[in-house]
């Protein structure tokens, strides 16, 4: 899958409210109420990308867990990179924590 220009990527990243475009990657912070919160929220996220063989770099401070998704292999951000942020996002809007 072939790396999006910076062009695609700015039209792109307006469909994922909160996301930025930084480094190659583009990531978002996700604030949750308890730290297990956010621990269980990794887990599903942690299926979701095992299944779509697509994994992001996952930063966890205290009840702030950070996803940074990049195409590694492509040096920079792909379709699949946005295919996974959304997948996030969906979670994020159906998790009860």
């Amino acid at each position: 899958m072939a790396k999006l220009t910076a062009e695609e990527i700015a039209t792109r990243i307006k469909t994922l409210a909160g996301w930025h475009y930084k480094d190659n990657a583009i990531g978002k912070l996700f604030q949750f109420k308890k730290f297990m919160d956010g621990i269980h929220f990794i887990g599903k996220v942690a299926a979701m990308a095992e299944k779509a063989d697509h994994h992001p770099d996952i930063l966890v401070n205290y009840t702030r867990v950070t996803f940074t998704c990049s195409t590694h292999d492509q040096g920079g951000v792909t379709e699949k990179d946005f295919a996974l942020a959304a997948e996030i996002e969906r979670a994020f809007t159906a998790h009860p924590g």
